[in-house]
């Protein structure tokens, strides 16, 4: 366990933002309505936390609950509010969109992308309700600035995609296998043993965070506990 993990946790304004660094989170996944399992943020509420933190920031791309883009429509919107987010110096990002079929919505991946400018972001847990996961990955694997996959390896959450997070770190040096498995979506403190064992080096956290739940803030105290989870030197 050499390498130091990565620890994102969900922020959805500035108390979160510096509750969250506080608690030793190396990254912030900025969103907005988690009733819709997280939207884009408002440009005022990314240059807010932006001032008042200095760890990175990624900004979700998702206009709509579900994970469709809405069509060229929708498209269009997600396209505006890159470019928007880019211009207030936004520079890493959360996307993920499926067509109808359950295979990645490549129309709509690749015009978000080029409106990024080769920024880093992530593929998130649209992966776990894809048709063909390896499908999907190899699909993806040209697409500049893609670094990493949110994933429970399924829809269901850790608990039942446990196996599969495990098999997909192993095929690190596979094509489309070359992008950070991040292991988030009903994400435990008693899974951190076996999914670090593996070689799987980051974690994503929301409602794991706030002891209040989506209703109460992130709390410094649980992001220091999972740092020390991740760590290997929480004596608890």
């Amino acid at each position: 366990m050499s390498t130091r993990a990565v620890l994102e946790v969900i922020a959805l304004g500035v108390e979160d933002a510096v509750a969250a660094q506080a608690g030793g989170a190396d990254r912030l996944e900025l969103v907005t309505d988690m009733a819709a399992d997280g939207l884009t943020p408002s440009v005022a509420t990314f240059t807010g936390i932006r001032a008042a933190v200095d760890i990175d920031l990624r900004v979700m791309l998702r206009l709509t609950d579900g994970f469709g883009a809405g069509g060229p429509q929708g498209v269009d919107r997600l396209v505006r509010a890159a470019r928007d987010l880019r211009g207030a110096g936004a520079d890493q990002f959360v996307l993920g969109f499926l067509d109808a079929g359950g295979g990645p919505d490549l129309v709509a991946v690749e015009r978000i992308v080029a409106e990024l400018d080769g920024c880093p972001w992530t593929f998130h847990r649209a992966i776990d309700r894809a048709a063909d996961r390896d499908a999907l990955r190899k699909q993806l694997t040209d697409l500049p600035g893609l670094d990493a996959y949110l994933t429970a390896g399924s829809a269901a959450g850790v608990d039942d995609g446990l196996p599969t997070l495990l098999a997909e770190a192993r095929r690190g040096q596979e094509p489309g296998y070359g992008p950070t498995v991040m292991a988030g979506g009903g994400l435990r403190l008693d899974h951190v043993p076996t999914l670090r064992s593996a070689g799987i080096t980051a974690f994503h956290i929301g409602g794991a965070a706030r002891p209040a739940g989506w209703t109460g803030p992130v709390s410094p105290g649980s992001v220091t506990r999972w740092r020390r989870t991740l760590d290997g030197t929480d004596a608890s």
